[in-house]
């Protein structure tokens, strides 16, 4: 995955958006816009927001916090965040 882009992956049924930022961390968050019901965070456009990495929707552009899954814009809302890691190259996600 290139830096401060996203995909989206199959993870035992779910759909899962993974991000990789600039410092290379990689952060794996559930695919389905929580406002929308698309799944297309994966095509969301990936920053910061202080010193937060977010990702935000590509259909009314609400920002989601990429390590906790809260929308910034709406606190009360928020998307199912999978553990991840890289391992010998490969990214690994937790169904």
């Amino acid at each position: 995955i290139q830096p401060e882009c996203g995909v989206a992956a199959l993870v035992g049924g779910d759909q899962v958006a993974i991000f990789r930022t600039f410092d290379n961390t990689v952060y794996a968050l559930g695919n389905r816009d929580p406002f929308t019901g698309a799944y297309v965070l994966s095509r969301g456009i990936v920053g910061t927001r202080g010193e937060r990495p977010t990702v935000a929707s590509p259909l009314h552009k609400q920002v989601f916090d990429l390590a906790t899954g809260v929308c910034l814009d709406d606190p009360s809302v928020a998307v199912t965040v999978f553990a991840v890691r890289v391992h010998d190259g490969v990214i690994e996600v937790g169904a």
